[in-house]
């Protein structure tokens, strides 16, 4: 916020001042803890405040934002940045509407900028405007990034009850609540979750295998806990939180889907998938909070579907749909995560599949997110291929039925009967 300003190039020149001054040794730091204690570090990731309330203060075009926020982190060496976002639950300023009107072109034009907006939440329901312009924006950036395997959906993510300390891209963003400067920290571990349910065999119980999932995460999260109390001290920054999630990647064994298998599903997506998924989602924060009196960011298992090895062969069997993905959204983090979808898939039919997750999120008092892709000239069973962390994946099917009449609506659905908590 100290940032902001009237005139928009005083304001990035703010920005990227700030960033490379605060953030110049976040890198080196993780390395030499990496190095130092034998812990893989593979991603350091910066976030800043909402970017539209800076452009709120300045007015001016928000692309001038993304492409100082890139050259940043770029100067600093950082694997992404996140924050060229907006806050809408419940209404939207001149600035947001700005911001959210230019994140197609912002996405297209920067590398590592990643892009969130939260467009609902338990306390002020969803709002419909910025739903049905969220789905206009998930269809513009991926045309205008068709020729990259229509990558820049990847970096947009469209929450409700968007937490404020996430670590994880491309969601992540500094609440305004935060210090000036934190350090959050997101670990993760699949892999080894895996092998210790594997080492129970089949002969143990649901809860024996709860119990060792909840003991793994105990572990994992005191080796996350030390890490960001070691880069908290070396670099003179307040220690935030651990950020618990079981986020795979596309590596051989990275995998939520290969635990859920390992636990006893023939193919994630079968039935007994949201059980499963249910009791490791619980362990691992039982393991959590007991490992770390500073847990928070989103802390539950990921489903991205193009990031995890388990969840892409499910999907080309057809055993794993994004109806059943929906399903699974109720007792795990965030929902419909990197999911690849046809190409002719309409802004209006974007909208309606995030205003059903949303209001899982709404009415479940947690947070939900959806990161759709579609692949522009490409039909269901197709493949888009994005490299590195963002993986791979089939071409999932959409149903063919309209919801236009709903989302061009617009309007606010209320927040549910549950949100009068006091």
């Amino acid at each position: 916020m100290d940032c902001a300003d009237s005139d928009i190039d005083r304001s990035c020149e703010k920005i990227y001042q700030k960033i490379t001054a605060k953030a110049k040794d976040l890198v080196k730091t993780a390395a030499d803890i990496s190095r130092e204690y034998g812990i893989p570090i593979i991603n350091q990731r910066i976030t800043v405040t909402p970017i539209s309330m800076l452009v709120s203060a300045s007015g001016g075009d928000p692309i001038k934002y993304a492409k100082t926020l890139d050259r940043a982190a770029k100067a600093v060496h950082a694997s992404f940045v996140g924050g060229y976002s907006a806050l809408v639950q419940k209404g939207m300023t001149p600035g947001d509407r700005a911001l959210i009107e230019s994140i197609p072109q912002a996405l297209a034009e920067t590398d590592i900028v990643c892009s969130s907006v939260n467009i609902g939440s338990t306390k002020a329901g969803i709002n419909m405007d910025a739903v049905k312009l969220m789905g206009q924006a998930v269809v513009k950036v991926a045309e205008l990034t068709k020729d990259n395997q229509c990558f820049g959906a990847s970096k947009l993510v469209v929450f409700c009850n968007a937490v404020e300390d996430n670590p994880f891209m491309a969601g992540g963003f500094h609440g305004v609540s935060e210090p000036d400067v934190v350090i959050n920290v997101g670990v993760s571990g699949p892999g080894v979750v895996r092998e210790a349910v594997k080492k129970a065999g089949k002969d143990a119980s649901m809860d024996e295998i709860a119990e060792i999932i909840k003991k793994t995460a105990f572990k994992v999260t005191r080796m996350g806990q030390l890490v960001g109390r070691e880069a908290s001290r070396r670099l003179n920054v307040p220690f935030g939180i651990v950020d618990l999630s079981l986020a795979p990647t596309p590596a051989v064994g990275d995998s939520v889907a290969r635990i859920l298998e390992e636990i006893g599903l023939e193919t994630c997506g079968g039935p007994g998938t949201t059980a499963c998924l249910a009791m490791l989602n619980d362990a691992v924060k039982k393991g959590g909070v007991m490992a770390s009196s500073s847990v928070g960011g989103l802390s539950g298992a990921f489903i991205p579907v193009s990031e995890d090895a388990g969840m892409i062969e499910a999907a080309e069997k057809g055993v794993l749909s994004i109806e059943k993905l929906e399903a699974m959204t109720a007792v795990c983090s965030v929902g419909l995560d990197m999911i690849i979808v046809p190409g002719d898939t309409t802004a209006e039919t974007i909208s309606a599949i995030i205003a059903d997750e949303a209001a899982i999120g709404m009415i479940n008092t947690k947070t939900t997110a959806c990161r759709l892709i579609p692949a522009i000239g490409k039909n269901a069973g197709d493949h888009l291929v994005f490299g590195g962390l963002m993986g791979e994946g089939p071409v999932m099917p959409v149903g063919k039925t309209k919801a236009d009449v709903m989302v061009n609506r617009g309007g606010r659905i209320p927040s549910p009967l549950n949100s009068l908590k006091n």
